[in-house]
């Protein structure tokens, strides 16, 4: 046998031990309904089996406003990307598997022109407000073979003839960060809902020859209360984001809008955060309020 060839099935061989196959998984097909095989599968879906390879997710979609007693009103149409890495682990709790790093833009559009908004007046109140764009970083996320529950952690995946589906449905409902310290007594919590569904090619992302499911398509849906920056205050009503997009080849395949922003204003976006990125992750309301007290701790002093 040729050292090559000898380097290359090591190193695979290598590779699925490490994310908790067997070593013949190295040469087969993955079961979806297999809780291991599938957290192989899941690690191809949101990134690449090869440590550190940059992942790239692109979306666009709309979003509206509902109160009671009006029409819903198209407020925004956004764009959206992430870029993200995966890093092999083996926690004593979660078991082997994969740690995601990454950060993400959604940037909010003009619902006419599609041009990036700086400024937007507020239909309710009439206020002319600076628009802030999601900047979020990190978005980390861990996926393990042990569950908090000690079993084995199920199979997300379903199919339907050739196509395979993952569904998540992320309810949150925590202290709002921008709160004060009586919020329990007045209330201040965030309420949201956070749904995506990912799609893809089964016989690809089965197959032993591909490290990453490239073909993957996803729609996001949000729930959520009124944008800080929007000042709405206690008004009733609420948003809903609905979004369609895809996994992209790199960065320069982003739209070009998106490019531009980036380039413009969010470098350290063209690439995904380090694979050891200790920080807590952000969030919009987390980053308004660190956005916010930069500007306080920089405005001049009052005499």
């Amino acid at each position: 046998m040729k050292r090559s060839m000898l380097r290359t099935i090591l190193a695979a061989t290598a590779l699925t031990l490490s994310i908790g196959l067997p070593a013949q998984g190295a040469s087969r097909q993955l079961d979806l309904n297999d809780p291991a095989d599938a957290l192989v599968a899941m690690r191809k879906l949101q990134c690449h089996l090869e440590d550190g390879k940059p992942a790239f997710y692109a979306w666009s979609g709309d979003v509206f406003a509902r109160r009671r007693g009006e029409a819903d009103k198209k407020l925004f149409k956004v764009l959206g990307m992430n870029v993200r890495a995966c890093k092999t682990v083996d926690d004593p709790k979660s078991g082997k598997g994969f740690r995601l790093v990454s950060r993400e833009i959604l940037l909010y559009l003009d619902p006419v022109t599609g041009q990036v908004l700086r400024r937007w007046t507020n239909p309710w109140t009439g206020k002319e407000l600076e628009v802030l764009h999601v900047a979020n970083d990190p978005v980390n996320n861990s996926f393990g073979s042990i569950g908090r529950d000690g079993k084995p952690t199920p199979s997300l995946f379903t199919s339907i003839g050739n196509a395979a589906f993952v569904a998540f449905t992320v309810p949150l409902f925590y202290p709002n960060p921008l709160a004060g310290e009586y919020q329990p007594q007045v209330g201040g919590t965030y309420h949201a809902t956070e749904m995506f569904n990912f799609s893809m090619d089964k016989d690809k992302l089965v197959s032993p020859k591909t490290k990453s499911a490239d073909d993957a398509v996803v729609s996001w849906t949000r729930l959520s209360q009124w944008l800080p920056w929007m000042e709405m205050g206690d008004r009733e009503g609420i948003l809903y984001f609905s979004t369609v997009g895809a996994r992209v080849p790199d960065f320069e395949a982003l739209h070009d809008t998106m490019k531009a922003e980036i380039r413009a204003n969010f470098p350290i976006y063209a690439e995904a955060p380090p694979l050891d990125d200790p920080r807590r992750n952000e969030t919009s309301w987390t980053y308004y309020k660190k956005v916010m007290e930069e500007r306080r701790a920089s405005a001049p002093k009052a005499n």
